[in-house]
């Protein structure tokens, strides 16, 4: 017959609730002084232990004991060998930025490489990471995490800096290219998406290793003459700092059959049109004039040929691009403001939405969720 006294026990301790550290030590002595007071009133049982109670009592162990009557943690036990601790389901929403996933990404996606949607929306499967340091590179911010790219784009970069030192460059410092997983960046950067853009710096590798201080600190050089958008300004580049092994390595780096577009600023390539005297001025149709981009070029590679779902952009018009398009870019046009602020007015700065992971192609999903 089983004690109703520890049946009664059992399931008072079952019942009572959690009260704090110290709720929890004094409920311990009360139970311990009740269990010797019962032990000396109740017979020893003769009847099998209530396995039940012997569950409920080892389910709810306390995580303090008593020794000496001193109160003192209970050992945890060793984890068994072989455990894994489940990853938590990811929960995703619509509506939700999806820069707020894929920021949070912090390794590549478990899957064969693949670059989806297009440039300015989309996603990375199967990203590799640009080693930190080469012979010829070294890359910087690594705090940002965006030394990721199609599998394509690593073997570029690496052909290109080992070329470097031909062309009289020691070497690059390379710049973002895409997070592990691809997708909108948490900020810098439309574009870089889907593992096929990179950006290279106009500031030659040093003869020594950076520290990682200054990977974070050190700045590109603007390759500017001075401010663009006043009336009338020179918008060269800075003899001083411009070189023609600046132009020779970009000419380079266009050349490439796996190259799109190279994005440069306005100014640069007008010294690039007017670098190049030879015959073959094929590649600097690839070079396109775009805002910013005077510390920096932007590279852009052709979707690889196994990327299902991946979308180039339409090719660059005919021709050098040296001409009249050119000369727009370098008037006060693209630069001037039409309504400049009044003098001590701040400008007005228009917050755009952050895109929705609605937006994104339905496989960049898969891409997020993959483990």
């Amino acid at each position: 017959m089983r004690n109703p006294a520890a049946r009664t026990t059992a399931s008072s301790v079952r019942k009572r609730p959690f009260a704090g550290s110290s709720g929890l030590i004094a409920a311990l002595v009360t139970v311990a002084s009740m269990a010797s007071n019962a032990g000396a009133a109740t017979p020893v049982p003769t009847a099998k232990p209530d396995a039940i109670a012997d569950l409920v009592i080892e389910e709810f162990r306390p995580s303090i004991q008593l020794v000496a009557g001193v109160p003192v943690p209970v050992k945890k036990r060793d984890v068994p060998e072989g455990y894994v601790a489940t990853t938590p389901k990811l929960v995703l929403y619509s509506q939700s930025p999806a820069k707020d996933y894929f920021g949070a990404a912090n390794g590549p996606a478990p899957l064969k490489a693949r670059s989806i949607g297009s440039y300015a929306k989309g996603c990375l499967a199967g990203g590799a990471a640009l080693p930190q340091d080469g012979p010829t590179w070294q890359v910087m911010r690594l705090s940002r995490n965006r030394n990721w790219g199609h599998p394509v784009l690593i073997d570029y970069l690496e052909d290109l800096a080992k070329d470097a030192p031909k062309v009289g460059w020691n070497g690059l410092l390379v710049g973002d290219l895409a997070q592990p997983r691809g997708g909108p960046m948490t900020s810098g950067h439309a574009s870089h998406q889907i593992g096929l853009d990179a950006d290279i710096w106009l500031t030659e590798m040093p003869g020594r290793r950076l520290s990682g201080q200054e990977r974070e600190e050190v700045s590109a050089t603007s390759m500017l003459i001075g401010p663009l958008d006043v009336k009338g300004a020179d918008r060269r580049v800075d003899p001083r700092k411009w070189t023609d092994v600046h132009a020779r390595l970009i000419r380079r780096a266009a050349s490439d059959k796996r190259v799109a577009r190279i994005f440069v600023n306005p100014t640069i390539k007008k010294a690039l049109c007017d670098f190049e005297t030879g015959r073959d001025r094929a590649w600097l149709s690839k070079i396109r004039p775009w805002w910013g981009h005077h510390y920096h070029f932007h590279v852009r590679l052709s979707c690889p040929s196994a990327s299902v779902g991946c979308k180039n952009q339409n090719p660059p018009p005919p021709g050098d691009g040296c001409g009249s398009n050119l000369t727009y870019w370098l008037s006060d046009e693209p630069w001037v403001p039409k309504n400049p602020p009044k003098p001590g007015e701040k400008p007005k700065v228009v917050k755009k939405r952050p895109m929705a992971l609605a937006a994104l192609p339905r496989d960049c999903r898969s891409v997020l969720t993959a483990n």
